[in-house]
């Protein structure tokens, strides 16, 4: 059962990881519709003795395996349009969190609040207790409130880092000389892991990210406990 879930998603906690989900399950509805009737005709030709002698050079054949195939990626391409437009809006968020990548950390800076930034830093195996997470624990834990819009600004100062929280269904590059953005909402409160996936120099697995979403209340004691 452990091999088994190691092929599946993490459970989603954002809409747009809701609906990534969602998109790949019609996805593979379609393709599984697709393999099983190759399959079938493939059987009946192998075992069909029978020729049709008109069917070589058969218009109304031509026209029905060329529609066929486009009417299905019409049905891929409309959710999946729709999923990359989704993944890029940002609507009047209420929060801005600017986030740098450096070799081999990151960094959070609050910039609606003054004064507020830190690096976050993996946790080393001396510090480590039995609540603890190997090679994905961090010192300084992104907090963010739950059911809040937010935009996350990111960029690196050295090399190519990139930014990624598989259960938010979020992976952005943090590019040197350029800000990239995204939209984040979290709908429920936990501890969410990540880890920079962009091959970034020898200490590369050892860069992870660990998103803490808590209240609204609890977020703003966080805030003016600095």
């Amino acid at each position: 059962m452990t091999t088994w879930t190691m092929f599946n998603f993490q459970d989603a906690a954002s809409p747009i990881m809701e609906q990534l989900i969602f998109f790949h399950d019609h996805a593979m509805m379609i393709l599984i519709m697709i393999m099983t009737s190759i399959l079938y005709l493939m059987m009946n030709l192998i075992k069909n003795k029978f020729i049709n002698k008109n069917l070589l050079n058969q218009q109304n054949l031509e026209i029905i395996w060329t529609i066929i195939p486009m009417i299905i990626l019409i049905f891929i391409a409309i959710p999946s349009i729709h999923l990359l437009y989704l993944n890029d809006e940002i609507n009047y968020p209420l929060l801005t969190i600017k986030i740098m990548g450096h070799q081999w950390y990151w960094s959070y800076e609050y910039t609606d609040f003054k004064n507020i930034e830190f690096d976050s830093y993996m946790n080393q195996m001396i510090s480590f207790n039995l609540n603890s997470f190997r090679l994905l624990d961090v010192d300084n834990n992104m907090i963010i409130p739950m059911n809040t819009k937010m935009r996350i600004l990111v960029s690196s100062t050295d090399v190519i880092h990139s930014w990624t929280i598989p259960s938010l269904g979020k992976k952005i590059d943090a590019i040197p000389g350029r800000l990239n953005q995204l939209s984040l909402m979290i709908k429920r409160p936990g501890i969410f892991f990540g880890q920079c996936s962009e091959i970034c120099g020898t200490n590369h697995s050892f860069m992870p990210i660990t998103i803490e979403s808590t209240s609204m209340n609890l977020f703003l004691k966080w805030i003016n406990s600095f």
